[in-house]
């Protein structure tokens, strides 16, 4: 036991005495969270230069409702105030009106798409004859808008605005319906989205509050990234570890004064304790953060115990399998190869994580939860949102994981003790079945 803690603090002092470790603590939810930031970083960096659009109205009756709209916008929506200042954010968009009488209806859709590449147009939109009429064929009364940059929708969504709403008006007029009174009778009543009222410490009854969606999802998604994050820094370096150890012929001379089972599960220990400090610092700061922010309220703090234990097992359950990896292996392709597939187990909770935070009492997503690969991961993240998961289901998981943990650690021992040695040739996974069961 002695010798086993000796190598559990050398492995992680080791570890989080290095630079990397201190560059992998800031670098990682850069890579995690980074694009979040970027975002919003640069939300006002747009091009925000004027854009040409030509309206073909073969109805003669919108293309002055879209000008119209489209002057309001230009003189009141597309600014926005930065650092007390009225900035432009988008661009404006400048409407002209395109011949809609000729013979060749072809000939006017070449034309305008000559100037689109010509970028005297941004877009053009062609608008059918009998848009306006309630009883034509929806196949021929359409409204058609031509571009040349497919991934710039924002033009399309604006049009689709004020042309539908002119329509609509045009159409209630010749039913011989007023407008606004149709508009006032089918004016949506908006549904609040609130938790349930309760009872507090006095018998008073509560008002519920009203629920946060964005929290809601958010902070099981970053409970989740966190833990995946902190396995891959924690687990996945075993491999190399191992694998320089067996390579330099060091790890003959530890096994001349260790045991194996004790030198793999002080190593084991020793990125568990790893893990447990990434952990400490992204909660704590998290929490610092938010309460900074004035949120703190949304800080799982009925979570992170369950999350701790739960990142601890993970780190034992795949670290186990990451050494073992590394102790059967003779070079780093071959240790690419064997952890393809285990990745994917790592990975796989995420493919399900939208429906578990969705529906996190359903059947499927307790199933999936109690499946000892991916219960770290998934229980965390259904705990952590409301109204929570019975007691019983995440100490059935604790029970599961801690079960897997220990054939885990013990398949991976057995093969560690032959594997270690072994020089030369790596061993392929139908060897490493017989020395897990055969010794």
């Amino acid at each position: 036991m002695r010798k086993m803690i000796v190598v559990a603090v050398r492995e992680y002092l080791a570890a989080v005495k290095t630079k990397a470790f201190i560059v992998s603590l800031v670098l990682m939810p850069v890579m995690m969270f980074g694009s979040i930031f970027v975002q919003i970083l640069l939300r006002d960096k747009i091009d925000t230069g004027d854009k040409h659009v030509a309206v073909v109205d073969h109805s003669g009756q919108l293309f002055d409702a879209l000008a119209l709209a489209a002057k309001e916008r230009n003189e009141k929506d597309i600014f926005a105030e930065r650092d007390g200042v009225q900035k432009q954010v988008q661009p404006r968009y400048l409407l002209e009106q395109a011949e809609a009488a000729a013979a060749d209806p072809a000939q006017i859709l070449l034309q305008l798409s000559n100037r689109v590449r010509a970028s005297e147009l941004f877009a053009f939109v062609v608008i059918a004859n009998d848009v306006v009429d309630a009883a034509a064929d929806p196949a021929h009364a359409t409204i058609q808008y031509y571009s040349n940059s497919p991934t710039y929708d924002d033009v399309q969504r604006w049009v689709e605005r004020p042309t539908n709403s002119r329509i609509r008006e045009l159409r209630l007029r010749a039913a011989k319906l007023d407008p606004e009174v149709v508009a006032a009778a089918t004016k949506t009543v908006p549904v609040g989205n609130l938790g349930l009222v309760s009872v507090d410490a006095s018998g008073q009854i509560t008002k519920a509050e009203k629920t946060n969606k964005i929290a809601n999802f958010f902070v099981p998604t970053g409970l989740m990234m966190l833990m995946f994050m902190v396995v891959m820094i924690g687990a996945s370096p075993l491999v190399q570890s191992v694998l320089e150890e067996k390579m330099l012929r060091i790890a003959e001379v530890l096994l001349g004064s260790v045991p194996p089972f004790q030198l793999m599960m002080g190593k084991l220990l020793g990125m568990v304790g790893v893990s447990l400090t990434i952990a400490t610092v992204y909660l704590v700061g998290a929490y610092i953060a938010l309460q900074q922010a004035g949120f703190a309220g949304f800080f799982p703090a009925h979570v992170v115990w369950w999350f701790v234990l739960f990142q601890a097992l993970a780190v034992l359950m795949y670290g186990a399998l990451f050494i073992a990896i590394g102790a059967a292996v003779s070079d780093m392709k071959e240790a690419q190869n064997l952890m393809t597939p285990l990745m994917l187990v790592v990975v796989a909770p995420m493919f399900v994580m939208t429906n578990v935070v969705r529906e996190p009492l359903s059947t499927m997503s307790t199933v999936f939860s109690l499946f000892p690969p991916a219960t770290p991961i998934l229980m965390v993240m259904r705990q952590a949102v409301p109204p929570g998961v019975p007691s019983w289901q995440p100490a059935l998981g604790v029970i599961l994981v801690l079960l897997t943990t220990f054939l885990c650690v013990f398949a991976a021992g057995r093969i560690f003790r032959v594997g270690i040695l072994m020089q030369g040739k790596g061993a392929k996974v139908g060897e490493m079945m017989r020395w897990v069961f055969r010794g």
